[in-house]
């Protein structure tokens, strides 16, 4: 077999390698993307500060002397 046919095979061959092992990897992160999604909605969630709870208004003096 020739020299150059020798390495065309072998390069269209790893080119294959290539393409097979990229399009193996893409397959594994579109499986994977509801479960990264989850968890980083998780661990976000467990991160952002709660909000205070909210006391009801306190009256002003003004209120006060109308009532009274």
């Amino acid at each position: 077999m020739p020299v150059i046919l020798e390495a065309l095979l072998i390069s269209v061959g790893m080119l294959i390698i290539f393409g097979v092992a990229f399009f193996a990897i893409f397959l594994l992160a579109i499986t994977m993307s509801p479960i990264e999604r989850s968890l980083s909605k998780m661990i976000w969630d467990a991160t952002t500060p709660k909000k205070p709870v909210q006391s009801p208004p306190k009256g002003s003096f003004r209120d006060f002397s109308t009532k009274h």
